[in-house]
């Protein structure tokens, strides 16, 4: 494509429009990070044409060695940042630089608080790269032209940042891409010489180009970076400093990240893999088409963005690189599916991630904590999806339980097990909607009383986890909502035919006067001071997976509730007592409409529940009044 003669001004995208107004105000105390994005999109570029330059070489021909220049020009008040890389077009500069093409943009952006330093965390998490250079420069220009296209074809692009950019077409010479930065008043410091080289060898010595500094008018334009791959490196020769701003130029986030695992395998397989845990969550986590996975190389030829084949989805988080040497230098994704030895990494990548995360939960501490309010709930995700890694995962759970008040997500299933009462050879739990639901729910009472301890599992992914989770440690998980439960005292089963016998005709009555709404009506032994819960049997789904179910748009089979009464509640003393069939009725309603409401369920007929409180309360009235 040619590009067109006269300039043509467009306006941002919204989104752009915003970003770059939140990160002026949000990143301006870490304003030098602009050189790190710029220098790692640089390097960016560099790595796409020594890919493209496989299948075509004379995309080299004129200029074979890759590398970055950082200008500085005083007397012009400019710092540009030069590559020879792949360069862009004027539809990706246009794509590139005025739009932001990750799903779930605007919903993001109106998650910023107004707080500088929040917000600043948000938009680590979220990846600066090109738009960092407003954050010091109030113009930038942009002169780009693409590898294996005429001179003629080059692109130049400017804005102010204040909404609108400009594009033109421009002859130039030289391939790749130069940005030039017109700082802003007050931020001359970046046109130093040694504050940019300390820069540089801080965020960027990492990258495997060779980074030029040259200033204007001196001669003494030099390398300033070790320009050597930095997972090549032994692992003692490399700073805990060098991989986290390894970690940053990889993920564009300002944060540390929590971990890293950096090993190397040779053998039958050769292949060296560094990979991060971030601290915090991507605002697009939740995304599973989101572009995801390790950046491959193949003898230190990058080769691919977001090779997704080496982790499993619920490890979707995780930062890094993976480099093979068995590996063709022509890899598609689709030869990656295929090759043979692929299955083999995977599981050896998955099990160092999972190895990783078992460190970081032994060492205890609040990390851990921070990292299972941010990834908790994907991890439980391999429950469902990684049967081969089921118990490794399992012991890096955790939940909410009785035995502590606060609703922390803090007790581990080991923590649960080692606690466990005499003679308990059972992990108990309830699914809810809510711990407010969870720790005030009836099907509690029995257990609280015994001192047994019970997990409330409140994530809307808890009820699809247990239903594949079914034991731990050699002992079963079991629901405590389930009709028949047994406890470690001797008791055995809570509803027993005989415990039915003694209030046989209440029970029938009951169960006539409910038919359609309940599948069953027992004397309950979970019950203490409540009177009445609703259970399941124990091939029913249990009522929050059929919730889940049904609001993911799934057919869900149809099923009644089995409600438990505790014939020693002075309600159901009063019920029992009730000669009237209008009130037995209304009564028997209302007290299974309040067992429903207690489990989190909902009723099918408010309007129909509201009418038979309103008639009770008029009957007592009345009686008072009499």
């Amino acid at each position: 494509m040619t590009n067109t003669a006269s300039p043509e001004t467009r306006g941002f995208q919204t989104e752009v429009r915003q970003l770059l107004q939140l990160m002026i105000h949000s990143l301006y105390s870490n304003k030098e990070i602009f050189l790190r994005e710029l220098i790692s999109n640089a390097s960016d570029a560099a790595d796409k044409l020594r890919f493209e330059a496989l299948a075509a070489p004379e995309l080299l021909a004129d200029a074979p060695d890759l590398g970055i220049r950082v200008e500085l020009d005083k007397a012009a008040k400019t710092l540009a940042i030069v590559d020879n890389g792949i360069g862009m077009s004027r539809d990706e500069v246009i794509a590139n630089l005025g739009t932001i093409a990750r799903s779930g943009t605007a919903e993001f952006l109106k998650s910023m608080s107004g707080d500088a330093r929040k917000d600043a965390r948000l938009i680590g998490q979220f990846g600066v790269g090109f738009y960092s250079a407003f954050i010091v420069a109030d113009r930038v220009v942009v002169e780009t032209r693409r590898a294996g296209t005429p001179v003629s074809d080059g692109v130049r692009w400017s804005s102010d940042g204040q909404g609108e950019f400009t594009i033109e077409a421009a002859e130039l010479a030289d391939r790749g891409t130069r940005v030039t930065l017109h700082l802003k008043d007050g931020d001359e410091e970046f046109l130093e010489a040694p504050r940019i080289e300390h820069l540089i060898t801080r965020y960027s010595d990492h990258i495997q180009f060779p980074v030029t500094l040259a200033v204007a008018g001196e001669d003494d334009a030099r390398v300033v970076n070790s320009a050597t791959a930095l997972w090549t490196r032994s692992r003692s020769e490399v700073s805990d400093d060098e991989y986290k701003e390894f970690y940053k130029h990889l993920s564009h986030d300002v944060a540390d990240p929590l971990r890293w695992s950096h090993n190397r395998v040779e053998g039958k397989r050769e292949y060296t893999s560094l990979m991060y845990l971030p601290a915090r969550a991507p605002f697009d986590l939740w995304n599973r088409e989101a572009p995801r996975g390790l950046k491959l190389y193949v003898q230190r030829v990058f080769i691919m963005d977001d090779a997704e084949q080496f982790l499993p989805l619920y490890l979707r988080f995780i930062k890094g690189i993976v480099d093979c040497a068995d590996l063709p230098l022509n890899v598609s994704r689709e030869m990656l599916q295929r090759h043979p030895e692929l299955d083999a990494i995977r599981g050896a990548l998955t099990h160092r991630v999972l190895d990783m995360l078992k460190k970081l939960a032994a060492d205890g501490g609040d990390e851990y904590a921070g990292f299972w309010r941010q990834f908790g709930n994907v991890i439980k995700e391999g429950i469902v999806e990684d049967a081969a890694n089921r118990e490794r995962i399992a012991a890096l759970l955790r939940f909410a339980s009785t035995a502590d008040e606060s609703g922390a997500q803090s007790r581990s299933l080991a923590d649960y097990v080692a606690g466990q009462a005499e003679g308990q050879d059972a992990i108990y739990y309830l699914v809810a909607d809510s711990y407010a639901t969870a720790s005030a729910s009836p099907q509690l009472e029995a257990l609280r009383q015994r001192n047994l301890e019970v997990l409330l599992l409140t994530d809307p992914i808890d009820a699809w986890v247990v239903e594949h989770l079914r034991e731990f440690d050699g002992k079963p998980l079991v629901d405590v909502a389930r009709e028949n439960l047994g406890l470690p005292d001797g008791d055995g089963e809570i509803t027993k035919d005989a415990h039915n016998d003694e209030y046989k005709p209440l029970l029938k009555k009951l169960k006539r006067t409910l038919k359609g709404r309940v599948d069953a009506v027992n004397v309950s032994r979970r019950l203490v001071d409540s009177p009445a819960c609703v259970v399941h049997g124990e091939e029913q789904l249990s009522e929050p997976l059929r919730r889940m179910l049904a609001a993911s748009g799934q057919d869900v089979p149809a099923s009644l509730p089995i409600l438990e009464i505790n014939p020693r509640h002075p309600l159901v003393e009063r019920l029992s007592a009730e000669t009237a069939e209008e009130r037995f009725s209304d009564l028997s309603n209302v007290l299974l409409d309040q067992a429903l409401l207690a489990d989190g369920a909902r009723i099918d007929n408010p309007a129909e529940h509201v009418r038979r409180v309103n008639r009770l309360i008029m009957g007592a009235a009345a009686a008072d009044t009499a």
